[in-house]
């Protein structure tokens, strides 16, 4: 029964049929943003909600059931349980204060998409791989925001105490700046003055103008060369580095699975080719090398040697 179950679960069908449920359920929950839908069809929609709802406590049932003796297992892919998780949070008793929270636990059943489509399985397990680098990355652009976030508030308070009065303004100001939302409006202001740019609705904040032509410029875009260019090629080296690493977990797992690594992987299985021709070239080298002496001695006149003469002429 259990092999049964495991091949069912496991079939083409039964994933397809478990996606086209997800995104039933994801555009059930869609239709109930609209007031009028709800309530011309809020019964129809309380009653696929809950047939939606039955399927996926079926699939962790038959996935149980796959385990055999040792349902335990299922627990083991993490996967499983962020599926179980989401299954029994919909299945708990909310009152009609709690409508909200159930609406939102009901949406999360959308993430379940990451399971069914295993390329997007491989982005987000990419993505989880790349988090301890990112906080590196992450604290280097901290020290980058807080050290220009400083400078900013000593260079240019008097002049802009909208963006630069204090280092929480300032920080919020260069990601701002960083974000490339209007920055050039920012630098203008420091570049001409207040009383020249970006106060004429304000003029009464503007109360000590100070222009800075050519430390401004130089200030943002540093800045924006640094923060915008520079750290966001890291944060794509970084997520680039964790796919690399997805990909061969997947394909040793497709490989102990039984799977074609090359399906998953193509350059891992290219690189197998490879050294698989690699060792026939070196084995065919060995073999020229233990051919050649006796070439030589056929060449130089020499008499045969005894294993030579032992063979029968026909050979």
């Amino acid at each position: 029964m259990s092999a049964q179950l495991r091949r069912l679960t496991g079939s083409g069908p039964f994933q397809a049929f478990i996606t086209a449920v997800i995104v039933a359920a994801g555009v059930l929950v869609g239709l109930e943003t609209d007031a009028r839908i709800v309530a011309d069809h809020g019964r129809l929609l309380h009653v696929l909600d809950r047939a939606i709802l039955a399927i996926f406590v079926v699939e962790i049932a038959l996935k149980l059931g796959a385990e055999g003796h040792r349902p335990w297992r299922f627990f083991g892919d993490p996967w499983n349980v962020f599926d179980f998780l989401i299954v029994g949070a919909c299945l708990l008793p909310f009152g009609s204060s709690s409508v909200t929270v159930l609406r939102v636990l009901r949406l999360l059943r959308v993430l379940r998409l990451v399971r069914a489509l295993p390329k997007l399985q491989l982005l987000v397990n990419a993505l989880l791989k790349s988090i301890p680098s990112m906080l590196y990355v992450t604290l280097l652009l901290g020290l980058l925001f807080y050290v220009y976030g400083v400078t900013g508030v000593f260079l240019f308070r008097d002049n802009d105490p909208v963006h630069f009065e204090n280092l929480g303004l300032s920080i919020l100001s260069l990601f701002r700046v960083v974000t490339l939302e209007d920055w050039t409006d920012i630098m203008y202001i420091q570049m001409y003055g207040c009383d020249a740019y970006g106060y004429a609705a304000n003029p009464e904040l503007c109360t000590r103008p100070q222009a800075t032509p050519f430390l401004a410029p130089a200030f943002f875009v540093s800045f924006v060369l640094l923060g915008t260019m520079i750290t966001l090629n890291l944060f794509i080296g970084v997520i680039m580095n964790g796919m690399d690493e997805a990909q061969r977990e997947s394909a040793e797992a497709a490989g102990e699975d039984g799977g074609d690594p090359s399906e998953t992987l193509p350059v891992l299985h290219l690189q197998e080719r490879l050294a698989s021709l690699q060792r026939s070239v070196a084995a065919l080298g060995e073999s020229v090398e233990a051919l050649l002496p006796e070439e030589r001695e056929a060449a130089d006149g020499a008499p045969p040697r005894a294993e030579s003469s032992a063979r029968s002429p026909s050979s």
